[in-house]
C-alpha cells in the first residue's frame, strides 16, 4: 500500500475519534495515486494510523477504515456488516418493523457508505471513490448474509460529484416489480417504490418522530406538509384524527401516500399537489386552522456558504405552517439540512413564531433513530433536527 503522511499536529482530530483527512492537512497529495485506492496514513514523524481509502480529487482526501494495517477485503466487509445487523436486530425486532437502515457510514465504520433494507430488499448509496470501488464485494456479501429478492443502487447524490463519481441508480439484483416492496412500521404498512421514491425510497429517519406526534393527533385536524409517501399522516389518522390533508409537490409521492392510506384502512384524508409554500399561503387566505402542523422538508443548504439563506427559509415555513395552528395546538417541525445547527433551526422556528403572532412551548425534541447512530468524534454524522410545540396566541 502507498503510504500518506499527514503534516505536523494534523493528527489529533483523527486521535479523538474522528475519520476523515481533508486534502490540506495532508505533508503531500499524491497525483499517482487513484482515486479509491487503499492506503496507509501516518503522522508526520512516522506513526501509523491507519489504513483507508485515499480520493486526490476531494477535500475529503483521506476516509480512515481501520487504526492498523487491516485491508478492506470481502472478510472485513463481512464481519462489519455482521457487526451492524447485531445493533439493528436489538434496536428493531421483527414484531416492529421489517425495514431499517443496516449501514450509517462513518458511525458503523463504513465510511461512505449507507445500506437501508426494504423487507427482502436492499438498497446502496456510496458516496466515496473507495466504497465505489468495493460494490461488488459489498452486494456479493448482502447476498450471502441475507439472500435478498432485489438489490438497487441509489447513487443519485450531488455529494457524489465532490468525489469526481458519476450520478446514476441501477437494480443489481431482482425486476421492477421487485422494486416494489411492503414494509411494517409500528402497526402501519407502507407500499414503497425502492427505484423510484425519495432518496433510499423510504424515508426512514422519521420513524420514531412519526409515532411520537399520534399523542397529538386523536380527534385533530392535522395538516401534513411535505408529506411524501405519507408517513405522518398515516400514523395521524391511525391515532384517530378527524381529517387529514396531505400536501407534497410530487404528484407520484402523493400517488403513494393514498395507496398507502387505502392499504391501511384509512380513509379521513385529502391531498393537494402543490408547492409547499403556496399551499401555506393559500390556506391562510381560505382562514383554514389546523389542530396539529407537521412541516417535513427537504434539505435547504447542502453547504455553509447558504446556511443564511436556509435559515431565512425555515423562518418563512414556520411562520406560515404556525400561521395555520389553532389556538391551543401543535407545531411539529424537523430539519434535515445538516449544516443547520439545532441552536440555528430552533431560534429560526421562534422568529417565525414571533412573526406570525404565536407563543412557543417546546415540549420536546428529537434526532435521528437509533437505526442511524451518531459518532460523537463526528458531528457529521448528526444531521436530523425535529420539535415539537404546543401554539398558543400571544
Amino acid at each position: 500500500m502507498h503510504a500518506l503522511y499527514l503534516k505536523p499536529k494534523e493528527h489529533r482530530r483523527l486521535l479523538g475519534g474522528h475519520l476523515w483527512v481533508f486534502s490540506n492537512e495532508l505533508k503531500e497529495v499524491p497525483r499517482d495515486i487513484a482515486a479509491g485506492e487503499t492506503v496507509q496514513l501516518f503522522t508526520n514523524d512516522g506513526r501509523l494510523l491507519g489504513t483507508g481509502f485515499f480520493n486526490p480529487h476531494s477535500l475529503i482526501a483521506f476516509r480512515l477504515l481501520t487504526r492498523d494495517e487491516t485491508q478492506p477485503d470481502r472478510e472485513f466487509f463481512r464481519n462489519k456488516i455482521r457487526e451492524a445487523l447485531k445493533l439493528r436486530e436489538k434496536i428493531y425486532p421483527e414484531s416492529e418493523t421489517n425495514a431499517w437502515r443496516l449501514v450509517h457510514g462513518e458511525s458503523d465504520g463504513l465510511p461512505g457508505l449507507v445500506i437501508d433494507r426494504f423487507d427482502k430488499a436492499f438498497v446502496l448509496q456510496s458516496f466515496s471513490a473507495g466504497m465505489e470501488n468495493h460494490l461488488p464485494i459489498i452486494t456479493e456479501v448482502l447476498r450471502e448474509l441475507f439472500d435478498p429478492k432485489a438489490i438497487v443502487l441509489r447513487n443519485e447524490s450531488p455529494l457524489r460529484e465532490l468525489e469526481g463519481l458519476p450520478l446514476y441508480k441501477e437494480m443489481l439484483l431482482g425486476d421492477e416489480n421487485d422494486a416494489w416492496q411492503v414494509i411494517n412500521d409500528d402497526g402501519i404498512s407502507y407500499r414503497v417504490n425502492i427505484l423510484e421514491g425519495q432518496k433510499t425510497g423510504f424515508f426512514l429517519d422519521q420513524r420514531e418522530n412519526r409515532r411520537h406526534i399520534r399523542k397529538y393527533a386523536a380527534d385533530a385536524d392535522v395538516l401534513d406538509v411535505y408529506t411524501n409517501d405519507g408517513g405522518f399522516a398515516l400514523n395521524a389518522m391511525h391515532a384517530g384524527a378527524r381529517s387529514t390533508t396531505m400536501v407534497d409537490i410530487s404528484q407520484d409521492a402523493l400517488q403513494r401516500a393514498e395507496q398507502n392510506a387505502r392499504m391501511n384502512g384509512l380513509e379521513k384524508f385529502s391531498i393537494v399537489a402543490d408547492d409547499a409554500f403556496a399551499t401555506l399561503g393559500r390556506l391562510r387566505q381560505e382562514n383554514r386552522s389546523y389542530d396539529l402542523v407537521i412541516l417535513d422538508p427537504p434539505s435547504f443548504t447542502k453547504s455553509r456558504k447558504t446556511v443564511p439563506t436556509a435559515l431565512k427559509a425555515y423562518t418563512k415555513l414556520n411562520r406560515l405552517g404556525l400561521q395555520l395552528v389553532k389556538n391551543e395546538g401543535f407545531l411539529a417541525t424537523a430539519s434535515c439540512s445538516h449544516h443547520v445547527s439545532e441552536e440555528d433551526f430552533l431560534a429560526a422556528v421562534q422568529l417565525g413564531a414571533l412573526h406570525a403572532g404565536k407563543h412557543l412551548r417546546l415540549i420536546s425534541r428529537n434526532a435521528q433513530p437509533p437505526d442511524h447512530p451518531i459518532l460523537l468524534s463526528m458531528p457529521e454524522t448528526s444531521y436530523l433536527k425535529f420539535a415539537c410545540f404546543y401554539v398558543t396566541n400571544l
